[in-house]
């Protein structure tokens, strides 16, 4: 708990700094760090394999499932389920002496249901205490996920365009050939070859999503040396 305090608190840092981190959390982690309601389609766009088989559970018609043959076709014997670390675990109190039938499988699939969307209510709640020691967490409820993952995380896209954006040219102009053949190559780079020229030349591997909070940009000097000499970068200290 302490180490999801700690994150909690360095995604709060990522906002104020506006400096953002390239985490990748499950977008209803998200949706909980803003107090939205789950439901079941949160639960499908991370684990689509449990999301069915409650489904599937849950309506049985034109299956051939009846309340003989339950047992026999659903694999499940009693209120357990998989959590997201895939051990078999109650989703209630006792749920492992409690027998899965068909007259009571709607409350199975609401309970497995519940736990699987709240199974990670203590850990959200320690990354919204870590956050409370940087930002008015009550704020955060005006937000969407979207937002709060744009604000904590920036862009996941490298563009040129937003390149071009953060470059000062020193003692060469924009329209020189040399610049023109940068650009063209960085177009050709794959997104993830353009996050690593972002790490190399500023230190980061995300951008803002707001070009206007990039105070730091960097420079591109033209220089006559050899033809050995190799690229360098000089980061602020």
């Amino acid at each position: 708990m302490i180490q999801f305090r700690f994150l909690g608190i360095l995604m709060a840092v990522a906002i104020r700094t506006k400096k953002p981190l390239d985490l990748h959390l499950a977008p209803w982690v998200w949706k909980q760090l803003c107090s939205m309601l789950l439901g079941g389609p949160d639960l499908e766009e991370v684990d689509l394999l449990t999301y069915r088989t409650l489904q599937g559970i849950l309506h049985l018609e034109n299956s051939g499932i009846t309340e003989d043959n339950f047992h026999v076709m659903i694999p499940l014997e009693s209120f357990m389920a998989h959590s997201a670390d895939g051990r078999l675990v109650p989703v209630v109190p006792g749920g492992q002496n409690i027998s899965l039938t068909f007259a009571n499988r709607t409350e199975y699939v609401e309970r497995a249901l519940d736990y699987r969307l709240h199974e990670m209510d203590s850990q959200v709640a320690a990354v919204r205490e870590g956050m409370s020691t940087i930002i008015p967490v009550p704020l955060l409820s005006l937000l969407t996920a979207q937002q709060l993952e744009q604000l904590v995380c920036g862009l996941p896209e490298v563009s040129v365009e937003m390149l071009k954006k953060l470059v000062r040219y020193r003692d060469i102009t924009e329209s020189h050939q040399l610049i023109g053949w940068l650009w063209q190559s960085l177009e050709e780079f794959t997104n993830e070859e353009r996050v690593l020229f972002l790490r190399f030349v500023s230190g980061r591997s995300r951008l803002p999503s707001n070009p206007a909070d990039i105070t730091q940009k960097f420079q591109i000097i033209k220089v006559d040396r050899v033809r050995a000499f190799l690229t360098r970068t000089h980061l602020p200290t």
